[in-house]
């Protein structure tokens, strides 16, 4: 039996179907709405004094002028809110080279005459998620350098046998990394580029400064961040790779791991025992019913532990603290056990199970090794080469482990296998004395360096962290 349909009917049909269509819409709308408002970050305002570590992903030409575009090495809050996530674009300029006196003085000793300088940054934009632009007042940014992580490994275990060959382990994975990880290609050129007797400069990746801003800044809010994709499967580290610490545990209501910022500067030279030192809460952790448990903003309190510089004969410093009070803003003083758990730092530092800061394992036999295997070359009288030119060659070599390009010129032109032999054993006497007699490396602390502490409370703690969210 068929039907027909009259056009009212056909009217009202679709205007059924277009009713329906809304509706299904709107209830699309409603549903999406909530998460769109959860998925924003709350406007607010960055108080002035705020550090702000940027980083940069790749290389640049070192000269006066650059545009730098970095990013944000660390989540931004205030008053316990996220207003800038990790990874917010920060664009600034280099706006004046300052000579390295130190680098060009160790260079030239080498057979690299490059006037070496080094970067002053004016760092005065954010780059927000909705393509806006918020300008900011800081400082200049000096002293830029690549941001190596510490992390304190689990308890150790053996004893003074077992600690040094972990040591020896370690300086081995750092000298076959360099050879092998990826990056190698750079690193190769920038290997070549220090022999020849001038070369062009860069600000490298990698490279980071911290600055403060002078001014508060007004911020609207933002869309949050795309998810982070997952990870790939864990696979089994190479023998040159260092192995990632164990995922530390979850907070719970007997330790907080709470991430801070030093307000001091610190450094085994000229820091002592005692020294009374603060670190500000960066980030807040929350109890399980999303109220604050520990407050962006709250102070830790504490005191340098040990505190010994460094001394010839590659003795590196050591350096330890400690923090022995949280101070919560309107609320008692919290009286707290710490340890020193993660710290990232412009020097390559190790951290032991305690917590104390030292220098990491470095390989002190490789290098000035084969360099007195080069020098010795020219003296490898054997007579089975041909003739003078393989000689030649020898003083090339030889000349090449003191003074690069330069070496390998002066021998190949001197034609003496002793001048070529003794500039050889310069560069293997100044890798022995830097690695051996000269000071060891110092333990240093900025200001604003950001540090990890796991932090569990001494007495009943009348407020119970939990997962932050």
């Amino acid at each position: 039996m068929l039907f027909e349909l009259t056009a009212s009917e056909h009217g009202l049909l679709r205007l059924t179907t277009m009713s329906m269509s809304c509706c299904r819409a709107l209830a699309l709308a409603l549903t999406v709405l909530p998460t769109t408002l959860l998925c924003q970050t709350d406007a607010g305002t960055l108080p002035s004094g705020t550090p702000l570590a940027v980083t940069i992903d790749h290389n640049y030409p070192l000269r006066a002028g650059e545009t730098i575009r970095g990013q944000l090495l660390y989540s931004i809050y205030a008053d316990n809110k996220l207003l800038l996530a990790k990874g917010t674009v920060v664009t600034g300029e280099v706006v004046a080279l300052h000579s390295d006196r130190t680098r060009r003085i160790k260079a030239a000793m080498g057979g690299d005459f490059t006037p070496f300088h080094s970067p002053v940054l004016h760092f005065t934009g954010l780059l927000l998620a909705d393509g806006s632009t918020v300008r900011f007042a800081s400082g200049m940014a000096t002293d830029g350098a690549p941001i190596y992580r510490a992390v304190a490994p689990p308890t150790e275990k053996g004893g003074f046998i077992r600690r040094e060959f972990d040591a020896g382990v370690s300086a081995a994975r750092s000298d076959i990394a360099i050879f092998i990880a990826p990056g190698k290609g750079d690193r190769l050129l920038q290997f070549v580029y220090g022999r020849l007797p001038y070369h062009p400069q860069r600000i490298d990746k990698g490279t980071s400064w911290i600055v403060e801003t002078s001014e508060s800044v007004d911020l609207a809010a933002q869309l949050a961040p795309p998810p982070v994709p997952p990870q790939p499967p864990v696979r089994k580290p190479h023998f040159w790779e260092e192995r990632a610490p164990a995922a530390a545990p979850a907070n719970n209501d007997s330790a907080w791991r709470v991430q801070a910022n030093l307000e001091d500067s610190l450094s085994s030279e000229s820091s002592s025992k005692g020294q009374v030192i603060h670190a500000v809460v960066a980030e807040p952790i929350y109890n399980t019913d999303h109220t604050v448990a520990v407050p962006q903003g709250a102070t830790l309190v504490g005191a340098v532990t040990r505190a010994k510089p460094a001394r010839k004969f590659g003795r590196t410093g050591v350096l330890s603290f400690s923090f022995n009070q949280l101070m919560l803003p309107n609320a008692e003083t919290q009286t707290v056990e710490t340890r020193l758990t993660g710290a990232d730092t412009a020097e390559q530092i190790a951290l032991n199970s305690e917590g104390q800061a030292q220098s990491k394992p470095q390989d002190k036999l490789a290098v000035p090794f084969i360099l007195v295997m080069m020098a010795a070359r020219p003296l490898d009288q054997d007579h089975h080469g041909s003739g003078n030119d393989h000689q030649l060659g020898k003083n090339g070599i030889g000349g090449a482990a003191g003074l690069g390009l330069v070496g390998t010129v002066v021998g190949l032109a001197g034609g003496s296998p002793y001048a070529a032999a003794g500039i050889g054993y310069w560069g293997a006497a100044r890798a022995f004395y830097y690695r051996w007699i000269a000071r060891g490396q110092q333990i240093a602390f900025a200001k604003d360096t950001r540090i990890v502490v796991e932090t569990t409370p001494r007495r009943s703690a009348p407020i119970k962290p939990d997962k932050q969210p």
